[in-house]
């Protein structure tokens, strides 16, 4: 009898075309189970994607603030002296980063640190005419600030300028307070007011945010919100967003500032994206197993129906583990030509979602792609599940009396 695989591959599949129906029913579920494996994770990557990016776009992946202050907590009373030990808690203030400019080079430095910007925020009124609106003013450097939150990709009407006495501003403020991009407004923060000339319009994703959004330059707010040289914060893009939280331990350690990752500040938000990948990791084992169980029930009945030709294969001098190897090779077909027709099952799928599935605003409601890596790793998944789910029957096969089987 002839070695190697050539001899197992031929018998296999000469063995799959004459039960043609049963092959193309497994095959057609296999497809199935590998399409739906390939296209949920393709969305909830592209979810996940699109829900960062909306939620990091208007923040910063690391914030650094001063540390808060508090009361000092008084001695213990001697003894027969009555004490009140209720302490009240201390109002805050503006305050800024201790030396933040000697700070700001050092966190450059670091390889995991993307982008730093230096922030003077607090609160104000913006003003122009009768119409009045609170708003949170917030002092950058423009360059700087553009590489943390991506904010001239947001501009919507103007260009993004914040030389001396200009102003970027929302584009629900600019609404509110009926203010086009050249009109000047005045930004009010205690005893100090300052006309401003809009430049740009823009709008950050969050209706609330654009309500209440004015950005200046870095030294105008220094001067509106009384902190000259200061800055109230830093902030930090990185490189990997999902390393901000051991960043900011680490961080912790090395300075006595109150420092905030992402995470922390959107805890619900990594709470949902974690229990949506569990559940996807779920749905892609439930299905995985569904696939295994129907490819072993087509093989375990493939080899009930050719006992015969086991039987005359083994007397013509086949080996057990020949015929071991010829079902295993059957189940890596049936496993591989899921995976492909499934695979282009998954991408006519995305295309259809990112066809006919329209947000409110008429475009796309989010992209979503089939990445390579993905695709390669469901294929190899659905080929290891083909091979796995044939070693019962092949195994049965393989123990075969020749003699009998022929008989049967």
């Amino acid at each position: 009898m002839a070695a190697g695989i050539g001899f197992e591959l031929k018998v296999a599949l000469r063995f799959l075309r004459e039960g043609r129906m049963q092959t193309v029913l497994i095959v057609v579920g296999v497809a199935a189970g590998v399409a739906v494996v390939a296209y949920i994770a393709a969305l909830v990557t592209g979810l996940q994607g699109n829900t960062l990016s909306k939620t990091l776009g208007a923040q910063a992946h690391l914030t650094i603030r001063a540390a808060r202050e508090v009361v000092a907590t008084p001695a213990p009373a001697a003894d027969g002296v009555l004490a009140l030990p209720q302490v009240q808690p201390r109002a805050q203030r503006l305050r800024s980063v201790p030396n933040w400019q000697a700070l700001l080079p050092v966190l450059e430095a670091d390889p995991a640190v993307k982008a730093v910007s230096p922030l003077v925020a607090g609160s104000g009124l913006a003003l122009r005419s009768e119409a009045s609106q609170a708003v949170a003013i917030s002092g950058v450097e423009l360059d700087r600030y553009d590489r943390i939150v991506g904010l001239r990709s947001k501009v919507v009407a103007g260009r993004a300028s914040l030389a001396p006495g200009e102003a970027i501003i929302g584009t629900e403020l600019a609404e509110d307070l009926g203010v086009r991009v050249g009109d000047r407004l005045a930004v009010q923060t205690g005893g100090t007011t300052e006309s401003l000339r809009v430049t740009a319009l823009v709008d950050l994703g969050v209706r609330d945010l654009n309500r209440r959004t004015v950005i200046v330059p870095l030294r105008a707010a220094q001067s509106l919100l009384g902190l000259p040289g200061g800055a109230t914060g830093l902030d930090l893009a990185l490189h990997d967003v999902w390393s901000a939280d051991e960043l900011a331990r680490d961080l912790r350690l090395r300075y006595p500032l109150r420092i905030e990752s992402w995470q922390e500040s959107n805890a619900q938000l990594v709470s949902a994206l974690n229990a949506q990948s569990i559940s996807t990791l779920l749905i892609r084992a439930v299905v995985l197993v569904v696939v295994v169980l129907g490819i072993a029930s087509v093989l375990v009945v493939s080899v009930v129906q050719k006992r015969r030709e086991v039987g005359i294969l083994r007397a013509m001098g086949a080996t057990r583990t020949q015929v071991l190897r010829l079902f295993l090779v059957q189940g890596a077909v049936v496993g591989a030509a899921g995976s492909v027709v499934g695979l282009g099952l998954a991408v006519a799928m995305i295309w259809a979602f990112g066809r006919f599935v329209r947000g409110a605003d008429g475009g796309p409601l989010f992209a979503i792609q089939l990445q390579p890596a993905t695709a390669l790793e469901v294929a190899l998944i659905a080929l290891a599940c083909g091979v796995l789910a044939a070693i019962v029957p092949a195994r049965r096969a393989a123990r075969m009396d020749p003699a009998q089987a022929i008989r049967l």
